[in-house]
């Protein structure tokens, strides 16, 4: 790494002690952090071969903390810089929040933002005829594909190794369809490489939260881009839940900001994504893109969930 971002990569306080009631995935997690810490905190994370500059696409600043610690703290690696290419998140007030936090953290920690152009315009061009389409469908894939392909064109024209995504850590997507994006993207230039690694595993998950937490950083309420913002809030007027709410202070469900590792990772955990996706999916099949035809489908989970906010499902809607 360079001098400046190796010494100020490494910045963060230990986070929330974990209560004896912590669920079990935490705590093995937390005593793995803390003999790494006690090491010296050295980089598990294993860059391709030959890899020495990485150009990490990243969606927010939430989902950037951990890998970007990971990254920095590697041996292995002499720069990571991240670059901020998101057309598809709507409004354009949640963009210049998401955009302007990444921003701030990236400056405090010394690397380099490139903040590529906001063009939204290009993005519903390209996701024509796909706009009812599930979260994680075809829709999704045309977005990964066009934000990685963008990224790719820069890491080839500025000399980077490889390029890498920050949409790995969140369990909220697919994986494999992300990383399937990232090869296609790189692949269309000779020498460059997609870095491709389990960024959601628990250990990565309960530090990506204790960052979040220490930097209290923004809890945003959907994916990004307009028709998630529209398929959540329908989801919740249905399930009779707030709707999302944009920018201040206060959240629509929940906490606006990040503030217990454990209680943010327990919105993501796999029950919570799992029973998200089933219904979203169970709505796409029946429904398609007749909007009379959706309205009428999400009627079926009016009584099927709670509305308090100590209810696992209802309270992970605002944790993206």
């Amino acid at each position: 790494m360079t001098e400046t971002q190796s010494n100020n990569s490494l910045t963060y306080s230990e986070g929330a002690k974990l209560p004896s009631t912590a669920p079990s995935w935490a705590i093995a997690a937390s005593e793995r952090l803390k003999k790494r810490r006690e090491e010296g905190y050295k980089s598990s994370c294993n860059p391709p071969p030959n890899v020495k500059k990485v150009l990490l696409h990243s969606c927010c600043a939430p989902c950037s903390g951990a890998m970007v610690e990971e990254m920095c703290s590697s041996d292995k690696l002499d720069q990571v810089v991240v670059f901020f290419y998101n057309p598809n998140i709507h409004p354009r007030q949640e963009y210049d929040i998401r955009k302007e936090e990444n921003k701030r953290f990236c400056e405090k920690l010394g690397i380099e933002f490139v903040d590529c152009d906001y063009d939204p315009e290009n993005w519903y061009s390209r996701m024509k005829g796909m706009e009812f389409d599930p979260e994680r469908g075809r829709r999704c894939t045309e977005c990964f594909d066009m934000r990685m392909e963008r990224c790719a064109l820069y890491a080839h024209e500025n000399g980077f190794d490889a390029i890498a995504t920050t949409n790995a850590t969140s369990r909220w997507k697919d994986a494999n369809q992300v990383d399937d994006s990232g090869y296609r993207a790189a692949a269309r230039y000779e020498g460059l490489q997609y870095w491709c690694q389990n960024w959601q595993s628990d250990e990565m998950t309960l530090r990506k939260y204790e960052i979040s937490a220490n930097e209290r950083f923004y809890k945003q309420e959907y994916c990004g881009c307009s028709y998630s913002l529209r398929d959540s809030n329908d989801w919740r007027k249905a399930n009779m839940i707030p709707k999302i709410k944009i920018g201040g202070d206060t959240a629509g469900l929940g906490d606006r900001y990040f503030s217990d590792p454990l209680v943010d990772a327990a919105e993501e955990s796999q029950d919570v994504v799992d029973e998200f996706f089933s219904q979203a999916n169970e709505i796409a099949e029946t429904a398609g893109n007749d909007v009379m035809k959706r309205k009428e489908a999400l009627k079926v989970y009016k009584d099927r969930r709670k509305t308090e906010k100590t209810d696992g499902v209802v309270s992970g809607l605002n944790n993206w």
